[in-house]
């Protein structure tokens, strides 16, 4: 790598690799040059994801005569849109957003998920009532997991 050029190859195939890997970025060093990649992650783009998903007639309905949707969640769970902490309250000293046996309105907060520092209310995707949650309060907690069932 010369000093102050750049090689478009080299930097192709690390922006595949971050693709290959799920990494966020990787550096790397040649000599006195380095070059670092790294794809900006967002909590934004994962919200409508989420709404998606648990907008998806699977997930609204249910599935399966065992109970359970697509992939052995749960029937009526709503799942968490990304990797991070779930809180069930809005600070420690607070009451919890929801309780089993409450009854909740489509857009309603049902808990946060603490993401890269950034607190990101994750609504209810539906009318039901709260009748089982999944996780404890500062759960770690991945993508796709379960969190409560509304029905």
């Amino acid at each position: 790598m010369k000093k102050g050029s750049v090689d478009p190859e080299l930097v192709r195939e690390l922006a595949k690799l971050l693709d290959e890997t799920n990494l966020s970025e990787i550096e790397v060093a040649v000599g006195d040059g380095r070059i670092r990649i790294a794809r900006q992650l967002t909590v934004a783009a994962a919200a409508p994801v989420a709404a998606m998903a648990a907008q998806s007639p699977q997930a609204a309905n249910g599935a399966g005569a065992n109970g359970s949707g697509p992939g052995g969640v749960p029937a009526g769970a709503v799942t968490s849109p990304m990797v991070g902490t779930a809180y069930l309250s809005p600070e420690p000293d607070k009451p919890p957003f929801v309780r089993v046996g409450d009854a909740v309105a489509k857009g309603q907060t049902l808990l946060i998920v603490e993401a890269m520092k950034t607190m990101n209310p994750i609504p209810s995707p539906r009318d039901g009532k709260v009748t089982r949650i999944l996780v404890q309060n500062a759960q770690p907690i991945e993508f796709g997991q379960p969190l409560l069932i509304i029905e």
